[in-house]
């Protein structure tokens, strides 16, 4: 990928440019699935986690789980959720506006003091449209939208995922190797200068990027 391609996944709708990475291991929860769906989406962190060559936590020190992820078929089911008010501020307003957009997925990230991503909450409405994605794909494509905090428009035209030959979905090389850059430990958790773009392509042709 060219610089500006690059810059393109992390320039967000207002035109500033954010790039950031978990500055913790990942200990996630799901909730609303079955035992089966449970295993398919913690095989999806565990994946895009060795690509990335980050860690895994049985738990968070400070949060239990940084990772929340919420299947459930209306909005207004997480207004019912204990607590969780506490955790995501302006709750009923965000819900309002979610359910007018008839939206069927939303994520929330926090992040430390240095801006490195420290938890994050995925919202999973299953309507008709994501009732027909494959467990695998779903798992796999709102993972990589979690690994980092990507642009709000980066996936609007093109999906993180590529279809290969029998069917199979994987992510996209070009990404797989922007995340592994992403996470080099030379490279700042958190970026907001254009040029961020520019160590990126040169780690990716380093050899960071790819296995």
């Amino acid at each position: 990928m060219t610089p500006e391609e690059i810059a393109t996944l992390f320039t967000r709708s207002d035109g500033s440019y954010l790039c950031a990475r978990w500055g913790r291991p990942l200990a996630p929860i799901v909730f609303g699935v079955e035992e089966a769906t449970l295993q398919v989406v913690k095989g999806a962190f565990e994946a895009v986690c060795t690509l990335a060559g980050h860690q895994m936590a049985e738990t968070d020190p400070e949060l239990g789980a940084n990772v929340m992820v919420f299947f459930f078929r209306d909005w207004a089911e997480l207004l019912e959720v204990p607590d969780l008010d506490r955790l995501i501020e302006g709750l009923g307003l965000l819900v309002d506006r979610l359910q007018a957009a008839e939206a069927n997925q939303y994520r929330v990230f926090r992040f430390d003091a240095e801006g490195g991503i420290k938890a994050c909450f995925v919202f999973l409405r299953m309507d008709g449209e994501l009732t027909k994605v494959p467990a695998e794909t779903l798992a796999l494509s709102q993972v990589v939208q979690t690994i980092l905090l990507w642009s709000d428009r980066a996936f609007a035209d093109r999906s993180p995922l590529a279809q290969v030959e029998g069917g199979r979905v994987i992510l996209r090389p070009d990404l797989a190797q922007v995340i592994r850059a992403a996470y080099d430990p030379v490279l700042p958790v958190a970026a907001t200068d254009p040029s961020h773009a520019l160590r990126l392509v040169a780690r990716i042709a380093a050899g960071r990027g790819t296995q």
